[in-house]
């Protein structure tokens, strides 16, 4: 599968470091461990909370929360989870995991300034955290000891490039959660590299009929949009809708994969999608906080430990299909 991400080359050896670990640590049982079972040094059951900023039925999330749950079934962790999309109640959900005791914290930074305060009473209270997806830039500044996800303004660029490369010149970059520094930052890079027009266009995000309604609004108005990019799976299959109710010759691309997009790339009704390995997002972290508390590892040696991004389009979906079927991809 093609990426992108050899053009820098700390963050390739970051990648291919982590990479290694995590295939090694995949080879034990998916099971819960039996204490008998737990290898010599393990240590005590642990704890752990993830905390997202988003969750409930979108797919995405739920293969991340499928690859933490493997590693926590192989690392004889309690795993918990919840997350809320506003950054006051997800930064009370954080608080929440901290009364309970736990032994790490895994929180997504889409709205960093919402969790400044919660990171630092974690740090007090000693609990290690450990960011993905989104944040970063703002991971080390809040005292995270690992950020694991792709670097979104990279991912935008190679959006952007994939853009050009199917004949886009006037495109919109579709925006479903305002103030999530992520995903400007998709859109900024893809800004970069596009080479025509690109405009963002922010709908809401947790009602999808009316982002159709948003979509095929925008495309009913201006005939020359020629290319459309979501920054979600679930968007893109909206946006398929909206092309087809509008009679646009627009051609979507998108971020992230569900098995349904998969089909979708491999009909041609979307031309590509950046992955950015959900499921390796959610294992790693269970597993670097494992791995620190029992043996005092760290990964990515300061740096973001990179789980993305690649493209996926008609040429390549195929290899990912049986993957994409049973929800890890």
């Amino acid at each position: 599968m093609r990426g992108v991400f050899a053009r820098g080359t700390s963050r390739g050896l970051a990648v291919l470091a982590a990479a290694g670990l995590l295939a090694l640590s995949a080879c034990s049982s998916s099971g819960g461990k039996k204490s008998e079972d737990t290898p010599e040094g393990a240590g005590p059951r642990l704890k752990i909370a993830m905390v997202t900023h988003s969750g409930a039925g979108d797919t995405f999330w739920d293969i991340v929360q499928k690859g933490a749950k493997a590693a926590a079934a192989k690392d004889n962790v309690e795993f918990l989870y919840s997350a809320d999309p506003d950054g006051g109640k997800q930064a009370q959900l954080v608080q929440a995991a901290l009364d309970k005791k736990v032994d790490g914290i895994i929180v997504t930074l889409a709205k960093p300034d919402a969790m400044k305060d919660v990171l630092a009473r974690a740090a007090a209270a000693k609990v290690p955290v450990v960011t993905i997806n989104s944040g970063a830039e703002e991971s080390a500044k809040l005292g995270a000891v690992a950020h694991f996800g792709q670097d979104e303004s990279i991912a935008g660029e190679a959006a952007g490039t994939e853009l050009a490369k199917i004949g886009a010149k006037k495109a919109l970059c579709v925006v479903h959660e305002q103030g999530n520094v992520g995903l400007e930052d998709r859109c900024a890079g893809a800004k970069k590299t596009f080479g025509g027009d690109l405009q963002n266009l922010f709908v809401q995000g947790t009602n999808m009929p009316e982002v159709k309604s948003s979509l095929t609004a925008k495309l009913q108005a201006d005939k020359g949009i020629d290319g459309i990019l979501t920054l979600g799976a679930p968007f893109a299959a909206t946006a398929v809708d909206a092309v087809k109710e509008t009679g646009s010759k627009a051609e979507i691309g998108t971020f992230d994969l569900n098995k349904d997009l998969i089909a979708s790339i491999k009909s041609g009704a979307i031309a590509f999608a950046v992955d950015q390995q959900p499921y390796l997002q959610g294992y790693g972290a269970v597993d670097e906080l494992w791995l620190l508390k029992n043996n005092g590892n760290v990964l990515g040696g300061g740096r973001p430990v990179l789980t993305g991004p690649a493209i996926v389009t008609e040429q390549n979906a195929g290899q990912l299909e049986a993957f994409a079927n049973r929800g890890t991809r």
